[in-house]
């Protein structure tokens, strides 16, 4: 492994966050050195100067998403965390669709839009898929748009082809939705198509205006904001809450808060779990 120098570390932090907003100090050195030195010798580099200096020369950026790639993809899992998605699955979803059954009485279409701020490799959004699968028999009966970003090229690519190997199944996945929502392909399983369906992934950037118009009814930014800085932490989640319905509901990390950071919303308890509103 390329062993990286603490002046070397300052430039790619600089670089990282001008990037994506991750701010890497010092201490996180190890991980640099763990996700890019591969990297450097993939592209003929014999040091972290070198390939910063290939990266910003590279016209087509191909070396720069790569190493929003490396750094960006974080640990993810099938239903991590468990309580938001309980908290989905016993409050919020079936609070939400009554309200918005009263909104399409009738024959009316009853519209949900979920929005997964930072879905890596795809893992929460199929799971809020296969729970709405269990929550709502007729998905004919509701307009529903379930969208993923995430700012690495090859974590929407994964997230779109929806293929997970047994150690990333075995984390959070029980068997019985393994068999129900997976197919399986020798040591692989894919997310079936009629769970597939249901969601769409594309590239974004927290920091950059966001890709898509229009009001969200939950919006999830889990364990993303952490690793900005205040400054950034405060737009992004001012730019959220101008862009959640009034009644809507935004969900953060177990270990983030709010206070500090966007006075527009208010925490909320539900059991053991906490959610954010929009102040009346």
């Amino acid at each position: 492994m390329i062993k990286i120098t603490p002046d070397e570390t300052k430039v790619i932090s600089r670089y990282v966050a001008d990037l994506s907003g991750v701010v890497l100090d010092n201490s996180k050195a190890y991980l640099m050195e763990a996700r890019l030195s591969k990297l450097a010798e993939e592209v003929g580099c014999a040091s972290y100067s070198e390939l910063y200096f290939k990266a910003k020369s590279d016209t087509s950026k191909a070396i720069e998403r790569k190493i929003v790639d490396a750094i960006t993809t974080g640990e993810t899992s099938f239903f991590r965390d468990n309580s938001p998605f309980e908290l989905l699955q016993h409050k919020i979803l079936p609070d939400l669709i009554d309200k918005r059954v009263v909104k399409a009485p009738g024959f009316g279409v009853t519209k949900l839009r979920i929005w997964s701020a930072a879905s890596s490799t795809g893992q929460e959004v199929y799971s809020i898929a296969m729970i709405l699968k269990e929550l709502l028999p007729d998905l004919r009966k509701y307009d529903i748009k379930l969208l993923g970003t995430d700012i690495s090229d090859d974590a929407i690519a994964r997230a779109s082809y929806g293929k997970y190997n047994k150690f990333e199944l075995e984390r959070g996945l029980s068997r019985p939705k393994l068999e129900k929502y997976f197919n399986n392909h020798g040591d692989t399983w894919r997310i079936k198509d009629e769970v597939r369906g249901m969601a769409d992934f594309k590239k974004q950037n927290l920091l950059k205006p966001f890709i898509h118009n229009g009001k969200w009814d939950i919006v999830l930014c889990r364990n993303v904001a952490i690793y900005f800085k205040l400054e950034d932490r405060q737009r992004l989640f001012n730019k959220i809450a101008s862009i959640i319905e009034p009644d809507g509901y935004l969900l953060i990390g177990a270990s983030e808060h709010l206070a500090g950071v966007c006075a527009r919303f208010e925490p909320k308890r539900y059991l053991k779990s906490i959610f954010y509103q929009l102040k009346g």
